[in-house]
C-alpha cells in the first residue's frame, strides 16, 4: 500500500529523492577528490627506498642538504648497489614552474624534479612511453602523462620556459602515481640553470627493506650530518593524509548541512504521506496490524525513497568524475591525479542516504502507529 501510494503523490515523492541525491552527489564527489589524491601521493612510496631529508623539514621543498651531506649519505651502508658497484640513489632538486591549464587557460604550478644519473634505476616504475630520456647536459625535460594531459605546452617538441631559458620537451613517461604530474630533468644541469648549490634530498634504493635500518643508523649518528631518515612509503603516507584530511572534513562539513536539509524533507513529505493515508493506517490497524508493522512500513518507504536518490546521486558523480583528471595546487606544483569513484565510497553514500530515510521517516512512522484509532476513523 505504501508503494502504490508513491505514484499517486510523485511531487513530494520527487523532493527526498532529490534532496538525498544532492547530498549523494557532493558527498561521494569531494571524498573521490580526496581518496584519488591521498592514493596517488601514497603510491609514490616503496618500503625499499628510503628519503634523506635536512633534520625538521617536512618536505623536499623545505629541506636542503650540501654537496658533502650527499657524498657521505652516499656511502653509507645499507645502499643497493648496480652492477659497477655505484650506489643506487638519486640526489634531487625539487622546485615549481607556473603553467597553463589546458581545460580553462588558468595558471597553476608544476613541480619540476632534476635527477641524477641513477634516477631512473631507483625510481624503476618510470616508464617512457613516448620520445627518449633527457641528455645530462642538456636543457632537456621528460613530461609526466597526466601533466602533459592538464597542462597546455608540454607535448613531444615543445619548449617550456624554465629559469635559465627555454627546455625542450623531449619524451614523456608513465609511473601510475602522482610522479607523472611532474617534469623531471638532470639535476647538474638544473641546479645551474637555478644558480642552487643545494640538493633537496636525497633518494636511495635500499639493499633489502631490513637494510633501512642499518641504513637510518648509520646517518642519525654520525656527528657530520643533521638529517631525517625516513622509508618512503611512510613519507608519502604522511604527506598524502595532508592532503586529504581538508577534503574529507569539508566533505562531511558540506554534507552534515546538506543531510539536515534532506531530512527536513523527508520529513515533511512523510508527513503528508501519513496524514493523506490515515484512515487507511487506522483500518489496519483495527484490523490487527501492530504499531510495529505499520512503524516499519513507513520507514521502507522513506529509505526506499532515498534510496533512489542515492542510486541516481552515485550515478551521476561516476559519469562526470570517474576517469577525469584532477590537479590540485600544493606546495611544491600541482598534484595531478585521475579520478577513481570506489565502490566503498558508493556505499558510504548509500549509508548515508539510509541515515537521511531513516531519520525523516522515524516521526512520522511514529505518529501513524500511535494516533488513536477511533479518531482517526472518526474524522473520516
Amino acid at each position: 500500500m505504501n508503494l502504490k501510494c508513491v505514484r499517486e503523490r510523485p511531487g513530494s515523492s520527487v523532493v527526498i529523492v532529490i534532496g538525498v541525491m544532492g547530498v549523494v552527489v557532493v558527498l561521494i564527489s569531494i571524498l573521490t577528490l580526496g581518496a584519488s589524491l591521498a592514493d596517488s601521493v601514497r603510491s609514490n612510496g616503496r618500503a625499499d627506498r628510503a628519503i634523506v631529508l635536512r633534520a625538521g623539514a617536512d618536505s623536499e621543498s623545505g629541506s636542503s642538504l650540501f654537496g658533502d651531506e650527499v657524498q657521505t649519505i652516499l656511502g653509507a651502508p645499507g645502499i643497493a648497489r648496480s652492477a659497477e658497484g655505484e650506489p643506487l640513489a638519486t640526489a634531487d632538486i625539487v622546485d615549481a614552474v607556473r603553467l597553463v591549464r589546458a581545460r580553462d587557460d588558468s595558471r597553476a604550478g608544476v613541480r619540476v624534479r632534476g635527477m641524477s644519473a641513477f634516477g631512473p634505476a631507483v625510481r624503476a616504475e618510470i616508464q617512457i612511453v613516448e620520445g627518449r630520456w633527457f641528455q645530462p647536459g642538456l636543457n632537456e625535460l621528460v613530461v609526466g602523462r597526466s601533466a602533459q594531459q592538464e597542462f597546455s605546452g608540454l607535448q613531444l617538441g615543445d619548449k617550456v620556459r624554465l629559469r635559465g631559458g627555454l627546455w625542450t620537451v623531449v619524451g614523456i613517461f608513465a609511473t601510475g602515481n602522482a610522479l607523472e604530474g611532474a617534469l623531471l630533468a638532470d639535476a647538474t644541469t638544473l641546479m645551474s640553470a637555478y644558480r642552487r648549490a643545494l640538493v633537496s634530498s636525497v633518494t636511495v634504493r635500499l639493499s633489502s627493506v631490513e637494510a633501512f635500518d642499518e641504513f637510518k643508523n648509520a646517518l642519525t649518528r654520525d656527528p657530520r650530518l643533521s638529517v631525517d631518515v625516513i622509508r618512503e612509503d611512510e613519507y608519502f603516507q604522511r604527506l598524502s593524509r595532508d592532503v586529504s584530511t581538508p577534503l574529507y572534513v569539508v566533505s562531511f562539513v558540506i554534507g552534515a548541512v546538506m543531510a539536515i536539509g534532506a531530512i527536513f524533507g523527508a520529513l515533511n513529505t512523510m508527513y503528508t504521506s501519513v496524514s493523506n493515508r490515515r484512515v487507511e493506517i487506522a483500518t489496519l490497524r483495527a484490523l490487527g496490524f501492530r504499531g510495529g508493522m505499520v512503524v516499519a512500513s513507513v520507514l521502507a518507504e522513506a529509505m526506499i525513497l532515498a534510496a533512489v536518490g542515492a542510486i541516481v546521486g552515485a550515478a551521476l558523480a561516476w559519469i562526470f568524475l570517474s576517469g577525469s583528471t584532477f590537479s590540485l595546487g600544493a606546495t611544491e606544483g600541482s598534484i595531478v591525479t585521475q579520478l577513481k569513484v570506489t565502490v566503498p565510497l558508493v556505499a558510504l553514500g548509500l549509508g548515508w542516504a539510509c541515515l537521511i530515510g531513516l531519520l525523516g521517516g522515524v516521526f512520522p512512522a511514529v505518529r501513524a502507529a500511535t494516533s488513536p484509532i477511533a479518531s482517526e476513523l472518526k474524522e473520516q
